[in-house]
C-alpha cells in the first residue's frame, strides 16, 4: 500500500476516536468528573508524545533553533486561530456542561465549534503522516497518544453539544468531518512532503507540535481543572507515565 494511503488510514483512524467518544457521550450519561478526569489523562498523554516524540525528533533532524522557531510558530499560530474562533462562540468547545452556547444564543457558534474542532484535529493528523516518511512504519507512541487523547476530547464536548440542545444529526456531522479531515491530512502530508529535506520535515513537525501543546493547555487542561481540581496534575501525570512507557515498550 503507498505510504500516502497509509497516512490517510491511520489518520482516519485517530480521527475516529473522536466519533467513538461521542457515541459514548451521546448513549451514556457519563459523569462530568469522570469526563474532567479522562481529559487530564488525555493530555498527559499528548504532552509526553510531544517531549519524547515530536519535538525531540524534530531537534534530532532538524537542528535546535529551527524546531524552537517551528515549535513556537505552531503555538502562535493556533493561538491567534483560536482567539478568532473564541469570539464566534467556540471558546468552550471541550466542555462537557453547559458552557458552550446554543445557536440561539450566538449564532453562528455551531460553525464556530465545528471549525474550532477542525483546528484542534489537523496537526495531530499532519504529525501521525510525517512519522511515515522515514520509512519505519506508523509512530506507534505519537499513533496511541492521540487515539488515546482523542476519546474523551469528543465524550466531553460531545457532552457539552448535547447539553446544549445541539441535534445528533450535528454532533455525528462535526466527528465524522474531523475523522475524514484528519485521514485527509495525513495523506496530504505525506503527499506534500514526500522526499522533503529532512531539515524541513522536522520544522513542520515542530509546527504542529506547537499547535498541539497550545491545544492542550487552552481546551483540554480547563476542562480537566474545572472538574478535578486537585487531582488533576495527578492523573495528567499517569497519563504522562502511560505514554512514556509505550514509547519505551
Amino acid at each position: 500500500m503507498p505510504v500516502w494511503a497509509q497516512a490517510g488510514l491511520w489518520g482516519l483512524l485517530a480521527g475516529g476516536a473522536l466519533v467513538l467518544g461521542a457515541l459514548v457521550a451521546w448513549f451514556v450519561r457519563v459523569p462530568r468528573h469522570l469526563v474532567a478526569g479522562i481529559m487530564a489523562f488525555g493530555a498527559g498523554v499528548l504532552i509526553s508524545a510531544l517531549s519524547f516524540d515530536l519535538v525531540d525528533e524534530a531537534e534530532r533532524i532538524g537542528g535546535l533553533w529551527p524546531t524552537v522557531g517551528g515549535f513556537l510558530g505552531g503555538a502562535a499560530v493556533y493561538v491567534v486561530a483560536n482567539v478568532a474562533l473564541a469570539r464566534r462562540g467556540a471558546r468552550h468547545r471541550k466542555r462537557s456542561g453547559e458552557q458552550q452556547p446554543s445557536e440561539q444564543e450566538q449564532g453562528g457558534s455551531g460553525t464556530a465549534i465545528a471549525v474550532g474542532a477542525l483546528l484542534d484535529g489537523v496537526p495531530e493528523s499532519v504529525v501521525l503522516g510525517l512519522s511515515l516518511l522515514g520509512g519505519g512504519g506508523i509512530g506507534v507512541p505519537v499513533l496511541a497518544a492521540i487515539f488515546i487523547s482523542n476519546v474523551p476530547e469528543g465524550l466531553s464536548s460531545s457532552a457539552g453539544m448535547k447539553a446544549n440542545g445541539r441535534s445528533a444529526r450535528y454532533v455525528f456531522g462535526v466527528w465524522t468531518a474531523i475523522a475524514v479531515a484528519s485521514g485527509l491530512a495525513g495523506m496530504l502530508g505525506v503527499l506534500l512532503l514526500d522526499g522533503a529535506p529532512g531539515s524541513l520535515i522536522a520544522v513542520i513537525t515542530a509546527v504542529a507540535a506547537g499547535a498541539i501543546l497550545a491545544m492542550v493547555a487552552d481546551t483540554m487542561i480547563p476542562e480537566a481543572f474545572e472538574r478535578t481540581h486537585l487531582y488533576a496534575g495527578l492523573i495528567a501525570t499517569l497519563g504522562f507515565v502511560t505514554a512514556f512507557a509505550i514509547s519505551r515498550a
